[in-house]
C-alpha cells in the first residue's frame, strides 16, 4: 500500500500513537482513562481525522472474534462456578514429594489450564493459592509465580482459544482448531519443560533449603483456601488500569468476603437461633395484648421481616454447607428444609456440575472437529446458560465486556494505521530479510515480532503483521504460509515472558500476590526480567525448531 498523503498519515500516525500510549501505559498521568476508554478514543481519532469513513470503521470489527471470545469467556465463568478451578488448585499439593515437586506441577497444570480456559483466567484463579502454598511451607513465592505466569504464557499458546491473539490468528488464516494445536503443541510441550528446567537451575538453592519434618511433606490445602478468590473475567482485563484507592477497597470487600465464608457457618445458625428467638418473642408479646394497636403493626411488620430474613439465611447455610448446631430445634429446622427442598435444587446439587463439564468436553470436541469456532462457543455459553435454569445475569454480569469494547476499538485504530501505509513501508523494507524459507529469515522474524509484541503488546502486533507476513510466505507455498501463521501465534504468546509487562497474565500474577492478605508479596519488573530473557529467548528458539506446517 502505497504511502498515504502528508495530512493522513500524520494525523493516522498521532491517533495510533495516543492509543498505543494508553494501551501499553494505561495510567498515564497526563490521561489515566485506561485501555479501553483508550481504544474507543483512538478509534474515534481515526474517524474524526477522517483516516477512514465510519463505513469503513464499521468494518472493521471482527465480529466472529468477538463472539469467541464471549462465548469462551461465559464458559469460564460456569466452569469456576462448577468449581473446576478449585480442583486444579487441590492437584498441585496432593501427595506432593517438595518444592521441586511443586514447581513442575505448578509449570504443567498451569499450561494445561490456560491452553483450555485463557492465560489470564488461569493467572486469576490460582495466584493466591499457589502464594498460599509457599507462604504456608515457608518457600520462596518468586519461582512459584514466576512457574505459574510464565507456563500460563506458554501454554497459551497451543490453542486458539488459549488467548486473544490465538483466536485472531485462527480466525483471520482459516486455519482449523485441529491443525492449529498439531502445529503448536509439540513446541508448547517442549517450551513448558525447558520452561521448568531453566526455574529449577535457577532457583535449586532456593528450592533445597532445609525445613522442619513437619514441612517436609506438603499437604492439601483446606477447601475454604482453595476458594479464597471467586473468579471474575470482568476484573482482570482492567487490572493494571485500576486506580489504586478504588483497587484498595475492591480489595477490602473481598476480604471481607472471604473471611466471612472462612469463618464458617457457625455465625449463621446463631444468627438464625436469635432471629427465632425474637420472632418468637414478638409473637408472645402480641398476644399478650402489651402493646398498642400500632406497636401491634409494627411488630407484624418486623415478624413478616424476620420471616424473609430466615428464609434468606436459610438458602446461605444450605449454600454455604450444613453448620454446626447445638440446639435440638436447629437439627429439626435444617431437616424440614432438606425434606422441603424442591426438585430442581436437588436435580442441580447432583447433575449440575457433571453437565457443566460434558458441555465444555462436547465444545472442545466440536472444535477439534472443524466446527464454526465462534458459534461453537457461544452455542457452549447458551446451553450453560439453560442448564442453570435461573436468572444468567448475575453470571453475565462477569463477562469483561470492557475487554471486548477494547478490541472493537484496536480493530479501527489498526484499520486506520493500516490505511496510513507506514505499516506496509516497514515490512517492504524488513521483507527481503524474513523469508520463512531459510534460518537467518525466521531468526529475523521472531525478533521483529519478539521487539513489537513487547512494545505495542501482541495483539496489535498480530493485527499489524499477520496478512504480511503470511503473504510473503505465501509467494513460497501454502504450506509455509501456514507455518508462518504458527509462527506468529507462538513468537507473539511466548514473547509476554520476557518481561512483567510482556503480557496481562504476568499483570495479574503481580498484582494479586502484592494485593493478597496477609500473604502479600512483590514480584518486582527486575527480578522477572532476570528469568524472563534467558527463559524467553530460549524457550523460542526451541519452539520455533518443532513448528510445522
Amino acid at each position: 500500500m502505497a504511502m498515504a498523503v502528508s495530512a493522513k498519515l500524520v494525523l493516522g500516525s498521532i491517533a495510533f500513537a495516543i492509543f498505543w500510549v494508553l494501551a501499553v501505559f494505561p495510567a498515564v498521568p497526563f490521561l489515566p482513562i485506561g485501555r479501553t476508554a483508550g481504544s474507543l478514543l483512538g478509534a474515534m481519532l481515526m474517524v474524526s481525522f477522517r483516516v477512514i469513513t465510519p463505513d469503513q470503521a464499521y468494518d472493521a470489527i471482527d465480529l466472529p472474534i468477538l463472539g469467541l471470545l464471549f462465548g469462551t469467556m461465559v464458559v469460564s465463568i460456569y466452569l469456576e462456578r462448577a468449581d473446576m478451578f478449585k480442583y486444579l488448585g487441590k492437584l498441585l499439593s496432593w501427595k506432593s514429594l517438595g518444592a521441586k515437586d511443586l514447581l513442575c506441577r505448578i509449570c504443567l497444570i498451569s499450561a494445561i489450564s490456560s491452553s483450555l480456559f485463557t492465560n489470564d483466567t488461569t493467572c486469576v484463579v490460582l495466584t493466591e493459592f499457589v502464594l498460599k502454598i509457599a507462604r504456608q511451607h515457608n518457600l520462596p513465592p518468586h519461582p512459584f509465580l514466576l512457574a505459574l505466569a510464565s507456563s500460563a504464557n506458554i501454554g497459551s499458546s497451543a490453542t486458539p482459544i488459549g488467548n486473544p491473539q490465538n483466536l485472531v490468528i485462527a480466525l483471520e488464516s482459516k486455519i482449523s482448531f485441529g491443525d492449529f494445536v498439531l502445529g503448536i503443541l509439540p513446541a508448547m510441550l517442549v517450551g513448558v519443560l525447558v520452561n521448568a528446567l531453566i526455574l529449577l537451575c535457577m532457583y535449586w538453592r532456593l528450592l533445597s533449603v532445609q525445613k522442619d519434618e513437619e514441612d517436609a511433606t506438603l499437604e492439601v490445602v483446606a477447601e475454604e483456601d482453595v476458594n479464597i478468590h471467586q473468579f471474575s473475567p470482568a476484573t482482570m482485563s482492567h487490572m493494571t488500569s485500576l486506580d489504586s484507592h478504588e483497587w484498595n477497597s475492591k480489595t477490602e470487600i473481598v476480604n471481607i468476603d472471604s473471611q466471612a465464608n472462612v469463618k464458617g457457618n457457625i455465625g449463621h445458625a446463631e444468627t438464625l437461633r436469635n432471629r427465632i428467638r425474637n420472632e418468637n418473642e414478638l409473637h408472645r408479646t402480641s398476644s399478650a395484648g402489651s402493646v398498642s394497636s400500632a406497636n401491634s403493626n409494627g411488630s407484624k411488620d418486623l415478624t413478616s421481616e424476620l420471616h424473609s430474613q430466615r428464609r434468606d439465611e436459610n438458602q446461605n447455610i444450605l449454600s454455604n454447607g450444613t453448620a454446626s448446631m447445638d440446639e435440638p430445634g436447629d437439627a429439626v429446622f435444617m431437616q424440614s428444609l432438606d425434606e422441603k427442598e424442591n426438585p430442581t435444587t436437588k436435580w442441580k446439587r447432583l447433575l449440575w456440575k457433571p453437565c457443566v463439564y460434558l458441555v465444555t468436553i462436547g465444545m472442545l470436541i466440536s472444535l477439534l472437529m472443524g466446527l464454526n469456532m465462534s458459534w461453537t462457543a457461544i452455542a457452549a455459553a447458551l446451553a450453560l446458560v439453560v442448564l442453570d435454569f435461573k436468572d444468567a445475569r448475575p453470571s453475565l454480569e462477569k463477562v469483561s465486556y470492557s475487554l471486548l469494547i477494547f478490541f472493537c476499538g484496536m480493530f479501527i485504530t489498526v484499520d486506520g494505521f493500516n490505511k496510513t501505509g507506514i505499516p506496509s513501508a516497514v515490512w517492504d523494507l524488513m521483507e527481503p530479510y524474513a523469508k520463512i524459507d531459510h534460518v537467518s529469515g525466521i531468526a529475523v522474524l521472531a525478533v521483529v515480532i519478539l521487539v513489537l509484541s513487547n512494545v505495542a503488546s501482541n495483539v496489535p502486533t498480530v493485527l499489524l503483521l499477520g496478512a504480511r507476513v503470511a503473504a510473503s510466505a505465501a509467494q513460497i507455498s501454502a504450506a509455509e504460509e501456514k507455518k508462518a501463521w504458527l509462527i506468529l501465534a507462538w513468537v507473539s504468546t511466548v514473547a509476554g515472558n520476557l518481561s512483567l509487562l510482556g503480557s496481562a497474565a504476568n499483570l495479574i500474577v503481580c498484582e494479586q500476590a502484592r494485593r493478597a492478605q496477609h500473604l502479600g508479596y512483590t514480584l518486582s519488573f527486575w527480578r522477572h526480567l532476570k528469568f524472563g530473557v534467558p527463559a524467553t529467548l530460549v524457550v523460542t528458539a526451541i519452539g520455533l525448531t518443532l513448528i510445522r506446517g
